[in-house]
C-alpha cells in the first residue's frame, strides 16, 4: 500500500511543480519564438522573394520544419543523458544550448547585409534549438511525474505543459511588446529584441533548474542505468509504445503549429490584423493552460484514454469552422476560432505527460518518450505549417488545410480506438511509488473508468 502522503511531500511536489512550470515556460519562450516570428516577419528579414508574397513565408516556416527534423536526434541525446546521467544534467544541457542559440537569432545579419549566409545561419541556429527542444520536454515532464503520487499523476503532470502553453504566451507578449514600441523600425530590428532578451531568461531559468535535485524514479533504478543501453532497451522491450506515442501526437502536434503558426498566414491572407492575431492565440493558449490542467485531473478520475480521445474527435470536428470563422474577419468570431481550437488540444496535451510517462519502465523512460514524442514532432508538427501555407499558396481556400488538419487528427483517433489497451510498460515500476501495473491491470481499471495509470 502506498505510503500516506506528507505535508513535507506537498511541499516538495509543490516545488518540483513550479520549477517544471517556470522552467519549460522559460525554455519553450525560446523555441516559439521562432515559429510566431517565421509567420509575421522572418521570411522577408531573411528569405526575400520577389515572386508569390507566401514564398517567404514557406521558406521561414520551412526553416522551422528543419527545427523539428533535428528534435528526435535531440531527444536521443539528452534522453540518453538523462537516462544514464540525470533528468537534471538533461535539462540544464538543454537549457543552456537553447538559451544560446536564441540569443544567436537576435544577432545575425539580414539577407540584405550578409546575402546567402544569412539564412544559412538562421536555419542552422533552428537546428540547434530543435535538439535542445526534443530533449526538454521529456525532461520537465518526467521531474513531476517520477516525484509525485500516481493517483495524482495526471493532474500533477499537466502543469509541465501549461508551462509549455506559457512560454507561447510570453513569446506572442514579446513580438507584439516589441511590435508596438519600435513601430516601422519593427522589421529592420524591433524583432531583434525579443530574441536577443532569451540572455535574461537563460540566467533565470539556470537558477530555476540548478536548484533542482533528482527524482525519486531515476534514483531508484539506479542500478538498472549503467547496465544496459537506453535506446536499445527501448527499441527492445517497448516498440509498441513508442509508435503508440507517435500515433498520439500526430493530432496535437500537427494541429497545434496549424493553430499556432500557420494561423498567422492565413489571417494575413483574409486581412486580419497582426494585432488581432496575436490577441487571439495569446488568449487560446491562456485558456489551453487552464484546461490542460482541468483535463488532467479528469484523466485521474475517468482514465488518460477517454479524455485524450475527446480531444482528438473535437479536432476533427472544428478542423473547418476553425477558419470558417476567421474568413469572416470579426474579431470576436476569431476569438472564439481559437479557444475552441485550443480547448480540443488541451484534452490531448493536458493528458499526454502523465500517459507518455506511464508507457516506459523507468530506466528507459526519458528516451522512450522521447523518441516517440519527438519523431511525430518532426512529421506532423514541422511539416503542418509549411504544407498548409503551400496548400493556402496553390489553391487559395482553407478546405485543403482543413481536411489536413483533421487527417492528422484521425491518426490519433485511429491508435485511440484499435490499438490502444490502456497498458503501461509490462511489469514496469511505477513513478514515485515503486508500484507495478501490468497491462491487464490498466485495462481493468481503464475499463472501471479509474485511470490507466
Amino acid at each position: 500500500m502506498p505510503r500516506k502522503f506528507t505535508t513535507e511531500d506537498a511541499s516538495a511536489t509543490r516545488r518540483v511543480v513550479t520549477a517544471s512550470v517556470a522552467g519549460n515556460m522559460l525554455e519553450w519562450y525560446d523555441f516559439f519564438l521562432y515559429t510566431t516570428a517565421a509567420a509575421m516577419v522572418l521570411g522577408s528579414v531573411f528569405f526575400p522573394s520577389e515572386g508569390h508574397p507566401l514564398l517567404g513565408t514557406i521558406a521561414a516556416l520551412a526553416g522551422h520544419a528543419v527545427g523539428f527534423a533535428a528534435r528526435p536526434i535531440g531527444g536521443l541525446v539528452f534522453g540518453h543523458i538523462g537516462d544514464r546521467r540525470g533528468r537534471k544534467t538533461a535539462l540544464m544541457a538543454t537549457l543552456s544550448l537553447m538559451g544560446g542559440t536564441t540569443f544567436c537569432m537576435g544577432l545575425l545579419p539580414s539577407y540584405a547585409t550578409a546575402g546567402i549566409i544569412s539564412p544559412l545561419l538562421l536555419v542552422l541556429l533552428r537546428v540547434l534549438q530543435g535538439a535542445a527542444a526534443g530533449g526538454e520536454w521529456g525532461g520537465g515532464v518526467l521531474i513531476i511525474t517520477e516525484n509525485v503520487p500516481a493517483d495524482r499523476r495526471g493532474f500533477l503532470a499537466s502543469f509541465s505543459s501549461t508551462g509549455m502553453g506559457l512560454g507561447f504566451v510570453l513569446s506572442s507578449l514579446a513580438l507584439w511588446l516589441a511590435e508596438q514600441a519600435t513601430g516601422d523600425a519593427f522589421l529592420a530590428w524591433g524583432w531583434r529584441l525579443p530574441f536577443l532578451a532569451s540572455a535574461l531568461i537563460f540566467v533565470v531559468g539556470i537558477y530555476i533548474r540548478r536548484n533542482l535535485g533528482e527524482t525519486a524514479g531515476f534514483e531508484a533504478a539506479s542500478g538498472e542505468r549503467e547496465q544496459r543501453s537506453p535506446l536499445r532497451e527501448v527499441l527492445r522491450r517497448h516498440p509498441r509504445q513508442v509508435l503508440f506515442a507517435m500515433a498520439l501526437r500526430f493530432a496535437d502536434s500537427g494541429a497545434s503549429y496549424i493553430f499556432m503558426s500557420f494561423s498567422l498566414v492565413y489571417g494575413a491572407y483574409v486581412g486580419i490584423s497582426s494585432t488581432v492575431l496575436l490577441w487571439a492565440g495569446i488568449v487560446g493558449m491562456l485558456v489551453d493552460s487552464v484546461m490542460m490542467v482541468v483535463f488532467g485531473r479528469l484523466s485521474d478520475r475517468v482514465g488518460r484514454r477517454p479524455v485524450y480521445l475527446g480531444g482528438a474527435i473535437g479536432m476533427i470536428v472544428w478542423a473547418a469552422p476553425f477558419f470558417l470563422l476567421m474568413d469572416t474577419g470579426s474579431t470576436a468570431a476569431v476569438w472564439l476560432a481559437f479557444i475552441a481550437g485550443h480547448i480540443a488540444i488541451a484534452a490531448m496535451i493536458g493528458v499526454q505527460p502523465s500517459y507518455f510517462s506511464e508507457l516506459f519502465s523507468t530506466e528507459t523512460r526519458y528516451s522512450g518518450m522521447a523518441l516517440g514524442h519527438e519523431l511525430s514532432s518532426a512529421v506532423a508538427g514541422g511539416m503542418s505549417p509549411v504544407v498548409a501555407t503551400a496548400l493556402l499558396a496553390s489553391t487559395g481556400h482553407f478546405l485543403p488545410i482543413a481536411l489536413l488538419t483533421a487527417g492528422m487528427a484521425l491518426v490519433t483517433l485511429v491508435a485511440l480506438v484499435f490499438f490502444a489497451s490502456g497498458r503501461t510498460a509490462q511489469g514496469a515500476a511505477e513513478p514515485a511509488t515503486g508500484q507495478a501495473v501490468t497491462g491487464e491491470a490498466a485495462d481493468a481499471k481503464a475499463d472501471a473508468g479509474t485511470p490507466a495509470a
